[in-house]
């Protein structure tokens, strides 16, 4: 027999991140419907992630302060590494 999973379980994780360069706070719920908010101050990069959101139909909520005044490196580095350690804490 087949154990039985709770229909409630919820695929949902909030990380964040802070940095000397990057202050990175992200909700991500692979059961969601592809709903985003994201700024990142890199506009290719919100595109990219609400393009990925919305496909995927993964909700984002990522917001970054980074230090752009510099360079966009940091700031897409962090916001991937970030991203990536909520997705991987939604599957559990």
């Amino acid at each position: 027999k087949k154990a039985c999973q709770s229909q409630d379980t919820q695929r949902v994780a909030s990380i964040s991140r802070f940095t000397k360069e990057t202050q990175i706070s992200v909700t991500v719920n692979l059961d969601g419907s592809g709903k985003s908010s994201i700024e990142t101050g890199i506009g290719f990069l919100d595109h990219m992630l609400t393009a990925l959101s919305k496909h995927s139909r993964i909700d984002i909520d990522l917001s970054c302060c980074g230090d752009l005044h510099i360079d966009s490196h940091h700031t897409s580095e962090d916001v991937a590494l970030t991203l990536g350690s909520a997705v991987d804490k939604a599957l559990g």
